[in-house]
């Protein structure tokens, strides 16, 4: 099913608020299909029920698409069968990696180096055969650089040029990484291809200090950051754009107000590029 609109992460605590009939103002719901691969009983039929009222997305977790472990072979199987099963036609991940020798649980920074680029770009490609669909990576934050050889803009660009992937631009993220690495949010956002941009995050993060901001998306989205999304529509035209919120979850009712406004922002972008065009 076509994804369009705004959305908001599933997590099973919402059930009691969601169901059995979803809030109308959610577009759309994203789920982390680790999280319900070998769910049955009670969780495997809530999902059902929302599977059929709306459309699912798929964001992974443990992927690892920049680790020189060999990809999990089985993982990859099983998130094919499940994206089948609900009808899923975004299935997106981090351009990171959180496994050596076994899984880290944290995800981590790929070297920006050329040999991380021709590296990345074998593994997306063995997805997308797997998978059969085009794969969807995130631009990460990160917090250390180790190795850097390229910006992180440059090593971007070349990851999805070269792999034919597409891209989940997750503002905050931008935003996050912006001040941390002293570089400018708006020339990033400029700088990248309107077309590989298929699907955005909007997320809280927590202030450490002026200069260090960390991703948590356990916090409301401050004003800098709507200003961001604001400001992609306007470059690259309005995307599908999910709020994540990981933990400090408030009541769904709260959730879906920030979802509205998501939705106000793509309103008032696409009237202003219709203004333009007209």
């Amino acid at each position: 099913m076509q994804v369009t609109g705004a959305g908001l992460g599933l997590r099973r605590e919402m059930f009691s608020e969601i169901l059995p009939e979803l809030p109308r103002e959610v577009d759309f719901w994203e789920i982390a299909p680790e999280n319900w691969l070998t769910l049955g009983g009670k969780f495997q039929a809530q999902l059902q029920a929302c599977a059929e009222q709306t459309t699912l997305t798929c964001h992974g977790l443990s992927l690892s698409i920049g680790s020189y472990d060999p990809l999990d072979m089985q993982l990859l199987r099983d998130i094919k069968q499940f994206i089948n099963r609900y009808n899923i036609s975004v299935y997106s991940e981090h351009l990171s990696y959180c496994s050596a020798d076994g899984h880290m649980y944290d995800l981590l920074p790929i070297p920006f180096t050329p040999e991380a680029v021709k590296h990345v770009v074998a593994r997306i490609h063995q997805v997308q055969d797997i998978l059969e669909m085009p794969l969807v990576l995130e631009n990460t934050s990160y917090y250390l650089a180790p190795g850097q050889q390229m910006s992180e803009l440059d090593f971007t660009l070349e990851v999805l040029q070269r792999s034919g992937c597409e891209m989940l631009l997750d503002v905050n993220n931008l935003y996050v990484n912006s001040i941390n690495h002293n570089y400018d949010a708006s020339h990033f956002l400029e700088s990248l291809p309107s077309r590989k941009i298929v699907y955005g995050h909007i997320a809280g993060h927590y202030d450490e200090a002026d200069d260090l901001k960390i991703d948590t998306h356990g916090a409301d989205v401050i004003e800098p950051v709507w200003a961001l999304l604001s400001k992609a529509y306007e470059l690259h035209g309005v995307f599908p754009t999910l709020l994540e919120r990981d933990f400090n979850i408030p009541p769904v009712t709260d959730l879906v107000e920030d979802v509205k406004r998501i939705k106000h922002i793509q309103t008032q972008a696409s009237n202003h590029l219709c203004s333009r065009t007209a």
